[in-house]
């Protein structure tokens, strides 16, 4: 009998979070891809090998879920340095993109092939047969448009071929994955499970599980709000909004362009000019050491000033909220400038995850608490009705 891998993956705006098996694999890839050619230039050939292949991912898919089927793809880093890559679009919906999938595709390949998986996938003439149990997510807007249904049977049912091309270690490797079962989380709830229960489901945080909450998801392209009462997302007072950080770090990469002729690769650059620890909102101009304060603090206060004005409307709408948490990626980008306007204006019991992994990693940590947990009942289930029979 063929074995099924678990799989939670988060293809969030700015890169992708993937946990695997007993959570003993991680995977996170900057969400960037890049049509290529299938015999890309690589200076130094002899060097490839002793590259990491997550540096080097260069693939060829064949899915019927693919608008484009049999197109080669630069993905991740590699795409960084292309100049035809590719990020998701402001406006775009995650379950309709062929980027969401080239992504997740890429991903589960990845781990797939390695070496500690030879015993748990077969392997024949370089071709890996993979099965996985898929947990992933949607932005509330989109599960409420109802848009998990197609995406889902998007992925089963068929068999998504990967072939690694130019890559380091792997090349002329394919991978077949196909899916025993997808499950599409609403990335609020998967929130929310995070917060209050531990890997097994139990409840880890008494304090938190009866109180009304509201969690502002600021992602890349969109900003989900989940109210949760009664244990649950309030599907009714749930919100999405096409508003993510993506097009201001778009535009602070634009005009430092235009400012001082210096180019950043991608948004993930630019977050790292201002998050980073020394020499933050600081790059290197002709060798100098250049403020970019400005123009950082211009644009994302003013980014701020909507994220805070979208917090008030809600919490408006639901008076008895006890606190607010702010989580994802963009939440850290904008952590100082929403503090300083609470403290300036309406003083709302507003929290944020100090620990940035946390915060980033919150959602692939709630999908594989979740679909392990399905998988763990599925197993139970299968047994009782072996034993019914037998019987």
């Amino acid at each position: 009998m063929e074995k099924t891998r678990l799989a939670a993956i988060d293809v969030g705006n700015d890169s992708l979070k993937g946990i695997f098996g007993e959570m003993e694999h991680e995977i996170n890839i900057p969400n960037i891809i890049a049509r290529d050619v299938e015999d890309r230039p690589v200076i130094g050939l002899e060097e490839l090998d002793n590259q990491e292949p997550i540096d080097g991912l260069h693939i060829r898919l064949h899915s019927p879920s693919l608008q484009e089927n049999g197109a080669v793809y630069r993905v991740g880093h590699l795409a960084t340095r292309s100049g035809n890559a590719t990020e998701l679009d402001p406006g775009s919906s995650k379950s309709e993109e062929d980027q969401t999938l080239v992504m997740l595709f890429a991903a589960l390949a990845l781990d797939a092939v390695r070496e500690e998986n030879k015993k748990v996938f077969k392997r024949s003439n370089n071709v890996v047969e993979a099965t996985y149990s898929l947990g992933t997510g949607l932005p509330l807007r989109e599960v409420k448009e109802g848009k998990d249904v197609g995406y889902r049977s998007k992925l089963l049912g068929s068999v998504h071929q990967i072939e690694f091309l130019v890559t380091p270690k792997y090349q002329g490797i394919k991978v077949n994955i196909k899916f025993e079962e997808v499950k599409i989380y609403p990335e609020g709830f998967a929130a929310f499970i995070n917060l209050v229960m531990d890997n097994d489901l139990k409840i880890i945080n008494k304090d938190l599980i009866d109180k009304r909450i509201i969690i502002q998801d600021i992602g890349g392209l969109s900003t989900d709000i989940a109210v949760i009462k009664n244990r649950k997302v309030d599907d009714d007072r749930a919100q999405g909004f096409n508003l993510g950080v993506s097009e201001s770090l778009d535009a602070i990469r634009e005009e430092i362009r235009s400012k001082y002729g210096v180019e950043l690769d991608s948004r993930r650059d630019v977050v790292e000019v201002i998050t980073k620890k020394n020499d933050r909102n600081h790059i290197m101009v002709k060798g100098s050491r250049t403020s970019v304060h400005e123009i950082v603090d211009r644009i994302l206060l003013e980014l701020a000033k909507k994220q805070y004005r979208h917090l008030r409307n809600v919490w408006q709408r639901n008076s008895q909220t006890e606190i607010a948490y702010f989580i994802g990626g963009g939440s850290i980008v904008l952590k100082d400038y929403l503090k300083a306007l609470n403290n300036n204006l309406d003083g709302y019991n507003i929290d944020f995850f100090e620990d940035e992994k946390e915060s980033v990693w919150m959602m692939a940590n709630a999908y594989y608490k979740l679909i392990a947990d399905f998988a763990k009942k599925n197993q139970k289930e299968i047994k009782e009705e072996k034993k019914a029979v037998k019987n």
